[in-house]
C-alpha cells in the first residue's frame, strides 16, 4: 500500500519530526510506501505533491494543530494526534491500513488513551502506574541506541 502523511505540532521542534521518522519506519516494517510532509516552526519540510496524494490508498494526519484537509478529499483520512504518532505508531497505522480498504469519504479519528499523560518524563511516584507511552520509543532511549 502506499500512504500519504503530515505531522504538526504546536511547537514543531521535536514531535512533527518524531512522528515522521516513526511513521516512516513503521510503513517500512510492514511493506509499505510513504511519504510525510513535516509542518513545523520551519515551514512545510518534505512537501506532498499532487501526484503523492493522487497515487496514495490512505492519507494520515498525525497533529496538534490545524492542518487542511482539502487536499486528501478524495483519499480515505486517517486523524490522529501527534502523540499518536509518538508513542502509537502502530495503532495508527492498522486504521489506516483498514482505511485504505474503505470508500474514499472515510475518516477515522484515533483517540488517544484518556489515562495517558501527554508530558511522558513525570513519574507518577508509584511503581504499579506508568504514564505516557512506550518509553523504548522515547527521545532519550533514541539517543541511547543512537550513541551506542
Amino acid at each position: 500500500m502506499k500512504f500519504v502523511a503530515v505531522t504538526a505540532c504546536p511547537t514543531g521542534i521535536a514531535h512533527s519530526q518524531m512522528g515522521a521518522e516513526n511513521l516512516e519506519q513503521e510503513a517500512e516494517r510492514r511493506g509499505h510506501d510513504i511519504k510525510v510532509e513535516i509542518q513545523g516552526a520551519m515551514g512545510a519540510e518534505n512537501e506532498l505533491t499532487a501526484e503523492d496524494i493522487a497515487e496514495a490508498d490512505a492519507a494520515i494526519i498525525a497533529a496538534d494543530t490545524s492542518v487542511s484537509r482539502d487536499r486528501f478529499e478524495d483519499l480515505p483520512l486517517v486523524k490522529g494526534t501527534i502523540k499518536a504518532a509518538v508513542n502509537d505508531v502502530e495503532g495508527l497505522m492498522d486504521q489506516a491500513e483498514e482505511a485504505a480498504g474503505a470508500d474514499a469519504d472515510t475518516e477515522v479519528t484515533v483517540e488517544a488513551d484518556a489515562t495517558d499523560d501527554t508530558d511522558d518524563d513525570h513519574d507518577s511516584g508509584s511503581p504499579d502506574v506508568r504514564r505516557g507511552g512506550d518509553r523504548s520509543k522515547g527521545l532519550v532511549a533514541r539517543l541511547k541506541r543512537l550513541l551506542s
